[in-house]
């Protein structure tokens, strides 16, 4: 199958966060066979839960979907480099492909922090494609907070 990138939906779940005064970050999974299975952006605030991160709920939709609590096969796109909480349940979801856009140095858990993913504990690692349409993600986010932080 040929790749094709679902950054750009990914970008739009982001867009949409940023609109409902989200962190915007948003997250795409796709099936096997190409098809997207679920999309979300962070609704921490809305939802005034801490887990409600845009990965976290588009996993949530793609395991109900699937009907499982693991998704083989399945990518996940995100905006911004996931957390150590979101590492984690990409790691529990067995998530085969994970591409980001923009590095977080602050609060990432891939590349970054605590790198979940390089842990003996770590029982499963999806493929890492970093740097996906970093540029329009990060500029969403200086966008967002330059408006938060004057």
């Amino acid at each position: 199958m040929e790749f094709r990138s679902h950054m750009d939906t990914a970008l739009s779940e982001a867009r949409a966060s940023a609109s409902r005064g989200e962190v915007p970050v948003g997250a795409v999974v796709v099936a096997p066979d190409g098809r997207v299975v679920a999309a979300a952006g962070n609704r921490t605030r809305e939802m005034a839960d801490p887990t409600a991160h845009a990965e976290i709920l588009a996993l949530r939709a793609a395991c109900i979907a699937a009907g499982s609590e693991r998704l083989p096969g399945h990518s996940l796109y995100v905006t911004l480099e996931p957390c150590p909480m979101c590492a984690a349940a990409i790691s529990f979801a067995r998530i085969a492909r994970l591409y980001y856009g923009a590095a977080d140095p602050k609060s990432g858990g891939v590349a970054q922090g605590p790198r979940i993913f390089s842990h003996p504990q770590c029982h499963h690692v999806p493929d890492i494609y970093d740097g996906l349409s970093a540029a329009p993600a990060e500029a969403l986010l200086r966008a967002f907070f330059a408006k938060r932080r004057p």
